[in-house]
This record gives C-alpha cells, structure tokens and sequence, in this order.
C-alpha cells in the first residue's frame, strides 16, 4: 500500500498550509489520496493544455471539502503555493467551494451538494456530441451526496446511454440513510471497483476502466462527508 499522507510527503505538506476551514479538515483528507492519483498518474490535463478542447475533464462534486483539490492544484502548478495560505480571505481567488472563473483548472463551481454528478452526466454527453471521444469525465461525491434524488436520474441515464463517465464515491459511512447493497447497489448497471481510498495503486488501477459508465468506491475511515 502506497499512502501520500505523511508529514514527508510534499502535498500533504501544501494541505497543511491551508487554514480557514477546519471543520472540512476530515473530508479534505479523505480525498486527498483519490485526487493525487488523479491528477499525477490518470487525468490527461496540464496547466498548459487546461482549455485543450479534448483534455479531461474532473468535476470536484464534493465541493465543500476543497483544501486538497487546492493543495493538489498547486503541486500540479495550476496555482502559485502562496495562494493556499489565503483561504477564503477577501481578495483570495480560493474560496470555500471552487470556483471555476477565479481557479485554473476548476472546471465548474460547486459545493450545493447532490448537482455535480448531473453536471457530469452533461459534460460527457457534450463530449460525446463534439466527437471529442478520447477526453474522459471523472466526477468525485461524498457518500451522503446519493442522498440527494438528482443524482438517481443521472445515475439511470448514463446506464441507460453507456455513458463513458467515471464517478468515485468517497464511502466513510456518513450518508444520513442506509441502503441494502450499500453504495454499489445505487448504481445498477454501472461497473463497479471498490478499493481503499488510500492505496494509490488499486485507485489507479480502478480510474483506468473506460468506455462505460463506471463507479470506483474509495473506502476510508473519516466521519466527516
């Protein structure tokens, strides 16, 4: 198992710099892992191709939470590392949800929750329409999220049309309902890989299915959505 949260690791280090919002502090780190492999090792994106018509794209749905996308921003160089010492500050580009006019590389504003996997669902479809078949969708939720109705219709219609559109469902038990077959069971018709949210090998292996609509459940241990 390979896990980038230590003291030594230095996007762990960039997350510690972020102050302003402790109570996400737990849902940050949940995250943090899934969104490193992400952006180090899946999403085809760079700060020089961020408006490449056929460059992936990854909504942060969770949006909330958003001190690790920033801290992972910045190791990638879409951001200055000194932004992250002003968050949610009056003149800070860094809010408390992203926000994609103000943050390179953001691609759509969120933070209302139960909105980003439709958003999803509609970026793909658009991608699909353009041909722009080689540029992939990736779309991060909390557990509690499938709470929210909207996300039912999105999951049904990307099954529905094979959607090609990847959903990682962060599962540390803090949806308010319980559901038989657990969060797998929300997505019929959808592939399924569920790994530990930590091992950056198994979340790899997990984000690389493509051509369908597909859920990877990265389990870890915070009590925080």
């Amino acid at each position: 198992m390979t896990v980038i949260a230590t003291p030594r690791h230095p996007v762990h280090d960039l997350l510690r710099r972020i102050t302003g919002d402790e109570k996400h502090a737990p849902s940050a780190h949940s995250t943090l892992d899934v969104l490193w492999v992400l952006y180090d090792r899946v999403l085809r994106i760079t700060p020089e191709t961020a408006e490449e018509p056929d460059r992936d794209r990854f909504l942060l749905s969770k949006g909330h939470g958003p001190a690790a996308y920033y801290a992972v921003l910045a190791a990638k160089g879409f951001i200055p590392v000194e932004w992250l010492d002003d968050l949610g500050g009056w003149d800070s580009p860094l809010g408390h949800h992203p926000d994609r006019v103000l943050i390179p590389g953001v691609e759509v504003g969120t933070g209302s929750l139960g909105h980003g996997l439709g958003l999803a669902v509609g970026t793909a479809l658009g991608l699909r329409a353009q041909g722009l078949t080689t540029a992939r969708t990736f779309v991060l939720l909390g557990d509690a999220e499938l709470d929210e109705g909207s996300n039912h219709e999105a999951i049904a219609y990307a099954a529905a049309i094979r959607l090609p559109l990847t959903a990682i469902v962060i599962d540390n038990r803090s949806a308010t309902h319980g559901w038989p077959g657990d969060i797998p069971a929300r997505f019929p018709n959808w592939s399924v890989s569920v790994v530990n949210g930590h091992d950056h090998d198994e979340i790899e292996r997990a984000l690389r299915v493509t051509g369908r609509p597909h859920l990877v459940v990265a389990t870890v241990e915070s009590k925080e959505s």
